[in-house]
Parts: C-alpha cells; sequence; structure tokens
C-alpha cells in the first residue's frame, strides 16, 4: 500500500510536466506541415524570383529553365531542424530525376539576428551537401511574393513544384519530408509525375 502512495504522489509531481513539458504550455504533436495551405496557388502561373548570388551555378532565371520540372525550396542555416531533416530528399532527388529533367532550386532565406554574409550561406549549403544551385532571397523578396504576401502562414520553409510550362503544380507548405512520410512520397510521385508529361 506503501509502494502505491509513493508511485502515486511521483505521478502526481510529474502530471504537468508530462502535461504542459518544461516550458509551462500544452505538448503539441509536432506537424510536417500544415495540410491544405497553398492550394489556392495551385495551377497558377509561377512569377519569376528575385534571387541572387548564386552557389554551384550561373545566374539562373526561371523562364531560362522552361521545359524542365522544377521543384524550389525555400530554406534557412542549419539551426532550422525542418531543413536538416528534408535536406537528404533534396539531394537524392537531384541525383536521381535531375538527368531526366528536374531541377532542383535552393533559396535560402534569412532568419538569423546575425547579418547575412554570402560565405555563411555557401557554408550551410555545403553542410547540407547541397550540389544543386542555391542562391540568397535578399530580404524575403520571392518568399514574398510567391507565398507570404500578406498572408499569414505557419511556415516558411515551403517548397514549390513547377512543371515544364512554368505552373505551380505541388505546394508542400512548409515543415519537412522525410524518406518514407507521407509527404516525401507525394512529393516524389508528383515529381515523377510530371516527368512523364510531355514538354510541348
Amino acid at each position: 500500500m506503501r509502494k502505491l502512495s509513493e508511485a502515486f504522489v511521483v505521478l502526481w509531481i510529474l502530471l504537468p510536466v508530462l502535461v504542459f513539458g518544461q516550458t509551462g504550455k500544452p505538448v503539441q504533436k509536432v506537424q510536417t506541415h500544415a495540410s491544405g495551405e497553398g492550394e489556392d496557388l495551385i495551377g497558377t502561373q509561377a512569377h519569376e524570383w528575385k534571387a541572387q548570388d548564386w552557389f554551384q551555378s550561373k545566374q539562373l532565371r526561371l523562364k531560362d529553365l522552361k521545359g524542365k520540372v522544377i521543384l524550389v525550396r525555400f530554406w534557412t542555416a542549419s539551426g532550422c531542424p525542418f531543413c536538416v531533416a528534408s535536406a537528404p530528399a533534396l539531394n537524392e532527388f537531384y541525383e536521381k530525376y535531375h538527368d531526366q529533367g528536374l531541377e532542383v532550386i535552393g533559396l535560402y532565406h534569412h532568419k538569423s539576428l546575425e547579418p547575412l554574409r554570402k560565405e555563411d550561406v555557401q557554408k550551410y549549403a555545403e553542410k547540407f551537401s547541397f550540389k544543386f544551385p542555391v542562391a540568397i532571397d535578399y530580404d524575403w523578396k520571392t518568399l514574398n511574393d510567391w507565398w507570404l504576401a500578406g498572408r499569414e502562414r505557419a511556415w516558411t520553409s515551403v517548397s514549390f513544384l513547377i512543371d515544364r510550362k512554368g505552373i505551380i503544380r505541388h505546394i508542400h507548405p512548409g515543415g519537412q519530408y522525410v524518406q518514407g512520410d507521407p509527404d516525401y512520397n507525394i512529393l516524389r510521385s508528383k515529381i515523377e509525375q510530371l516527368l512523364k508529361e510531355s514538354r510541348s
């Protein structure tokens, strides 16, 4: 009976931690993304990006890539757990599908309180082992134009999948996609689908 009482006391002490976590706020399930967000943009023409300072590529314009399927991922420094988690999938998609007509573009948007330095962005890209073109989206110009535009969004780490005609066909509205999870499987399936579509 004494052991049962002691167990009850321990449970009573731990209950607030289990329910509210160490921060005192209710523990929430981590979502991979805000589902359904951005559906209003599907089927619209992607605007030209405003990115500068390209790494691993000459300067690219969206219109120059017409005829290719394009996956654009907005990412930030290595302190972002969702960017860290999604980096292997981006590298995999680039390696597997680039020769079939997929171009992966990483647009860096700066979130740190530290000053933005080009050499740091290059180091972040190297840390993620990115081999595809990467550029800096200064002042979030492209991110604001494509995604935020005065809207309340849950995430900034959004991905756009654009078809050979420059039309947005799929949006992963933020968070992560990791091999084997539903978001990853959907994105991979969409990429394969668009690669099979005619170039005309």
